[in-house]
This record gives structure tokens, sequence and C-alpha cells, in this order.
């Protein structure tokens, strides 16, 4: 089964410095058939002003995995790490037994994020960070490992949850699979460019909330950018 949901549907609020789409109850926006999909807790898509971003602040017990569509996001933590993700690249935080960090948009242009939010595997652990570039060349025309907590996933970003973040660019025309499992759930986004997912037609921004489909195909109606979340 897979449920369109439709960009201009989602939750959100535009905060002049801070235009935040939410795929999922978050903030003040709240739907009760819309609270989390498995394990998976938030998808925000946010737009950051220039010289603008979210400053000091707590969490705990949370995955965040930040995938940067448009400019550059930068980091700081109360660990002591610093750090700018540009656009393609994929930062995440595990927050553990507790950490403050800021983002903030430090270019001269919008900066685009997808914000994913995963309930971890287990809780209390050490708090951590990480970022990695992941080229748009290595994903043409298939599905590349972003981040993941499964073993013998490689050089992806590693989480600690039963999840696995993917990603793939694809020319109009092209297609690619992916072998979700028919127990496991899935939510794909387009970052840009219409696809059909199973035959199902998504535009650029729409969620697709998938279960029980053990294959998705997905195929390019014009160049596309994919960002699919396999949950538990």
């Amino acid at each position: 089964m897979i449920e369109r949901r439709p960009f201009e549907s989602l939750g959100g609020a535009n905060h002049g410095w801070l235009n935040a789409k939410h795929h999922f109850s978050f903030a003040n926006y709240y739907d009760p058939a819309r609270m989390s999909w498995g394990n998976l807790r938030v998808w925000n898509d946010d737009e950051i002003a220039a010289g603008s971003g979210f400053p000091p602040h707590p969490h705990s017990d949370m995955e965040i995995i930040t995938y940067v569509r448009e400019g550059a996001i930068t980091h700081e933590d109360s660990l002591g790490n610093k750090g700018r993700t540009e656009a393609g690249d994929v930062q995440v935080m595990s927050a553990g037994t507790g950490i403050r960090h800021a983002e903030y948009n430090a270019e001269p242009i919008l900066t685009r994020i997808f914000q994913i939010w995963i309930e971890p595997t287990k809780r209390g652990e050490a708090p951590a960070w990480g970022a990695k570039p992941f080229p748009k060349g290595d994903r043409a025309g298939q599905f590349v490992v972003l981040a993941s907590g499964f073993e013998g996933d490689g050089d992806a970003l590693p989480i600690r949850t039963d999840a696995r973040i993917v990603g793939a660019t694809l020319k109009a025309g092209e297609s690619a699979v992916y072998p979700l499992g028919a127990t496991r759930r899935g939510y794909l986004v387009p970052a840009i460019g219409e696809v059909e997912v199973n035959g199902v037609r998504l535009n650029a921004r729409d969620g697709a909330a998938i279960s029980n489909e053990a294959t998705i195909t997905v195929t390019a109606v014009n160049d596309a950018e994919i960002v699919l979340v396999d949950a538990a």
C-alpha cells in the first residue's frame, strides 16, 4: 500500500527566517493520523533564510539525520563538534543521554534541508555527531545507503536504530529498485522532480507512506532526487 501525502497537505509554519513543513505532527502542528510511521517520528522540510538558524537547544534519545538539499548548514554542539554540511551531504546526531546544538545557515543564500528524526533502539548511550559527503554521481541510477543502523552497510553514517536512509538521483525515464520487505515501512520524498513509486505519482516534496510492499520501484518522470527511509 502506498499513501500519497501531497506537499500542500503538510502542516507547518512560516516564521520568516524559517519556512517549515511537517510530514508528521510537530511543534504546533498536530494530526493524530500523522504522528509517526513505524519508528520514523519526524520529517521536516525546512527552508532557512541566509544568515539565520536555530540557536542552541537540547535533544535526548533521538537519532536526527539532516539531508542538505540546497545551500549548507553549519553545526556546533556541546561536545565541541563543529562542521559545515553542503548540499547533497548528510549529518547525523545521536542525541543519546543529552546534547545541545545549534544549526545555522551561514551562507548568503537560502538553505533547504530535510530533517529526519528516528526513535533509537537503545536509550541512555553517549551522544555523538558525524557528517559525510555523498557525491551525487555515486547515486546516479541507484539507491545508495546514506545512514544506517544495520551492520554491513559499509560507508554509511551510523545510526542507533532499526532503520536505513537511502538516496538516489535519477534521470528522466530511469528506474531504481529498493528491496523494502513486506514487513517494513518506507517513507519516500522526492527532493526534486516527479516520480512514480510502484505506479503512484508523486510531485516534488510529496510524501509516500509505504507498507506491505516487498519491493519499491521508483521511476523518474523527469530528473529527480529521492530520499527514502526504511523504518521498522
